[in-house]
């Protein structure tokens, strides 16, 4: 599959690195102290290029879609679940709707390929607050059955590609936190980890939506069907076509644009993380602008932490998804810039720094 994607540079300088860790390590506490709060404010610090930070307008985007596996009894809940979901978030009374708001994050849902009509009965040219409409050209009604066919064509993948950089590219700010919504998403991401990195697809898949121990096998035999129906679906983008669902290939043109103008890259779990996983194997370099945001409780998204070498900020066994965990870590990200702006050093506050002790001796 031949696409143009954006090029990424490296955003590390190393004048500007030393210069943050300087900084930090003169803060009026000692050394290393703040533990990871220490490392997050200098990772931002590096993204944003300024030793005094400001996360700017964030911006969290809920991607949904549909996916045809479900018919394939995969998720413990139906489908329509997910345009329900959506009109959830729209009406503010979801978990990840709740906390956008708490904590002063502007929300936007995209119908990356939802089976429903969000816009029926209402006049031509009507939008809907908070809502982008970028279904993907005969995918209105979300993927294909991925154990009978690719989920979606090529030409479908670099559309939901293209779709991810252009909403990237109107939003504002410095700051992207990363949601979606999908019944059977799960299973497209469990897909992806086990292609991409090679594990067994056993110990990729987990309960999802909540399926118990002997639905969890069912669902795992059925994944394994899928990825012995598409061998030569080996390459990242021709997995993503074969495997993946339109709001993840979405994630993943947005993820990688968002890198690419230096945003902040707020990662979400097992879902969101299953983009970055494809993001990264296109370019190894958007890793430089991904704050992770939690480890969640489902199954897989250890490994995949893992296996790009990462570590996430919390670890409280969600597995909601909708960018529930990337809004709660939201504030970690806040605090680390405070710090680096605000914290006092030791010479400005006139407090006296560590003492250079002389070793004891023996009479």
């Amino acid at each position: 599959m031949n696409t143009t994607l954006p090029t990424l540079a490296d955003i590390r300088a190393p004048a500007l690195t030393q210069a943050l860790q300087h900084k930090l390590n003169n803060k009026t506490k000692p050394l290393g102290s703040l533990g990871r709060l220490e490392a997050l404010a200098l990772q931002l610090g590096e993204i944003l290029g300024t030793e005094s930070p400001v996360m700017d307008q964030p911006q969290m985007v809920v991607f949904a879609g549909d996916h045809g596996l479900t018919a394939r009894g995969v998720s413990a809940f139906p489908s329509d679940v997910s345009w329900q979901m959506v009109e959830n978030f729209l009406a503010g009374g979801a978990a990840v709707s709740v906390l956008a708001r708490q904590n002063g994050i502007s929300l936007t849902v995209v119908d990356c390929g939802v089976n429903h009509d969000f816009l029926a009965g209402l006049p031509a040219g009507t939008q809907r607050p908070g809502l982008l409409v970028r279904k993907v050209a005969g995918g209105e009604k979300g993927t294909a059955d991925s154990s009978a066919q690719a989920a979606m064509t090529a030409a479908q993948c670099q559309q939901a590609l293209q779709n991810g950089r252009d909403i990237v590219k109107g939003l504002p700010g410095n700051a992207l936190l990363l949601g979606e919504m999908g019944i059977g998403n799960t299973s497209a991401a469990s897909l992806l980890l086990a292609r991409l990195t090679g594990l067994d697809i056993e110990v990729c898949t987990g309960a999802g939506t909540g399926l118990d121990a002997p639905a969890v096998v069912r669902k795992t035999a059925v994944l394994r069907e899928v990825l012995a129906f598409h061998p030569q679906a080996t390459a990242p983008l021709e997995a993503l076509a074969a495997l993946g669902g339109y709001e993840i290939a979405t994630m993943v043109g947005a993820v990688m644009q968002a890198a690419t103008e230096r945003r902040v890259v707020v990662v979400d779990g097992f879902i969101a993380t299953s983009a970055v996983l494809v993001a990264h194997a296109l370019q190894p370099l958007v890793l430089q602008s991904c704050v992770f945001a939690h480890r969640s409780g489902e199954r897989g998204h250890e490994f995949m932490l893992q296996y790009l070498g990462v570590q996430a900020l919390l670890d409280l066994g969600l597995r909601l998804g909708e960018g529930s965990g990337a809004a709660l870590a939201w504030p970690l990200l806040q605090s680390a810039c405070t710090i680096l702006r605000e914290m006092a050093s030791f010479e400005s506050a006139g407090v006296s720094e560590k003492s250079e002790t002389t070793p004891v001796t023996a009479a």
